[in-house]
This record gives C-alpha cells, structure tokens and sequence, in this order.
C-alpha cells in the first residue's frame, strides 16, 4: 500500500506529516512550501530511507559540481612559464618606456643644437663686424696725431680705441671656439667582417644602449657603418659582433685586458 507524506527538512530532521491527518493551517510555520516535498514510498520504508536517499542524491551533485568546477592544480612547468611570461611582459615594458625617454632626449638634445649652432652664427657675424671696426681703427691710429688730440693712460684716444676693439675682437673669437666645442659632429664609425648584427657600444652614452650598425654586404665580407653625433672628445668604444665584444684593428687602444677598448678623438 502506498501512502502520500508531508516532509519538512530541518537541518538534522525530517519529521513526516500526513498531507490528509493535519489542516494547512494547523502547520508550523517553518514548514513552507518552499522547503517540502513529496515522494512515493512504501510503507516498508522509513523516514530514514528517503533522508539517505536525498542526502545520498544531493551528495552525488554535489561531488560532481566539484569535480568539474574547481580549477586543476598548476604543474611545476606550467607555473614557471607564467612567471617568466609576466617577467618578460614587465622588462618589455620598462625597456619600451626607456627607448621613449632616450628619444625625447635626443629630440632634446637636437634642439638645444640647433640653438647652439644659431648663436654660434650670431656671434660669429660679431666677431667679423669688430674685425672690420679694428681695421678701421688701426687706419686711424696710424695716421697723423691732430695736435691737441686727447690721452687716456698715457695713450692718445686713437690708440686707446684700437687696444679696446682688438681686446672685444679676441673675446669673441674666444666665444666662438666655445661654441665649436660644444657643437655635435658626425662620427662615422666602421667595422668590416662576416656578421648578421654588430652594434658600437662606448662611453658616448655610458655603455647602455649603444647605436645599431647597418650593414652593407659586398662580396665575401661585410661592412657595418654607422654615424654618431658627438661632441668634441676623447671616447672608448667597442663592438658588439654578434654577442661578442671585440675590438676595431682600424682604432687604437686603451686599457688592458678586459678593459681595453678602442680610442675614438673627436676634435
């Protein structure tokens, strides 16, 4: 025979009511309809069985969502190549902002030569103007003394006015020595051998970047060039061919052992 029950699952218990023994107002209220259900069972089963059941069932579920759902543990290898993709994404990303800022201070550095090299022709355009005020100076100064004429410093005016010009006309030419040495010249500098990269590497920019040589092939050798701007100096510089730092037989040296590297004077 089978019999329809009305169960309420509490945390620890199932207590059975008979859906036709008790009144729906008569129910306690932590009975709702959204915690009941109801099922087919014999009378030879208890309540015990459908709890089993259903714990059973929900267990089932339960164990299934978990298997699938959880994330499976990371390898040892498959750790490290996360690590090293998240290092490698980092350096990438510091040495694309270092590459930016050494642009902006070449394009910095370019304008301040450019304003360089136009008061270097400003002073230079002085510097022949007092020339010619000296000239004319010395013109005067060796002609004839009008009687009377004035002296300062025991010099007659003429004279004074010659010493003051030529005095003006060498501190300009001063200047514009100052200005040549603080000019930029283009350095070609030149490696010849077999290679598929060759990069100039010196003191020009503190041993840190260094600049790229392009190469032009002819024959059954190579020759790598490139031209640097740089200002008059002595620098050390040497060639990275390759991945191997070697040295220019066309340069002199300086230094020894590790630390010998080739001379590069730009006058």
């Amino acid at each position: 025979m089978m019999k329809m029950e009305y169960y309420c699952i509490l945390p620890k218990n199932l207590l059975p009511f008979c859906l036709w023994s008790e009144p729906r107002s008569s129910r306690p209220r932590w009975c709702s309809p959204m915690r009941s259900f109801t099922a087919s069972i014999s009378l030879n089963h208890g309540a015990s069985s459908l709890s089993e059941d259903h714990l059973s069932n929900g267990n089932i579920v339960s164990e299934g969502a978990s298997e699938k759902d959880l994330p499976q543990k990371l390898g040892t290898d498959e750790l490290k190549s996360l690590l090293l993709d998240s290092e490698r994404s980092r350096l990438l990303k510091k040495l694309s902002e270092a590459n930016q800022y050494n642009r902006f201070l070449k394009r910095q550095l370019q304008i301040k030569d450019d304003v360089l090299v136009s008061l270097k022709n400003e002073v230079a355009l002085l510097e022949l103007e007092s020339q010619a005020l000296v000239n004319l100076a010395e013109e005067v100064a060796n002609s004839v003394v009008q009687p009377g004429s004035r002296k300062i410093n025991g010099k007659y005016i003429q004279s004074h006015l010659l010493s003051r010009l030529q005095a003006v006309h060498e501190r300009l030419k001063e200047k514009i020595k100052d200005f040549n040495s603080l000019k930029f010249e283009e350095v070609t500098l030149v490696w010849i051998g077999m290679a598929e990269s060759v990069q100039v590497m010196g003191s020009f920019d503190g041993w840190s970047q260094g600049e790229e040589m392009s190469p032009e092939y002819s024959g059954n050798y190579s020759k790598f060039s490139a031209t640097l701007k740089l200002r008059p100096g002595r620098y050390e510089v040497k060639f990275l061919v390759d991945g191997e730092w070697l040295l220019s037989p066309e340069l002199p040296t300086v230094g020894e052992g590790m630390l010998k590297n080739n001379l590069l004077i730009v006058e």
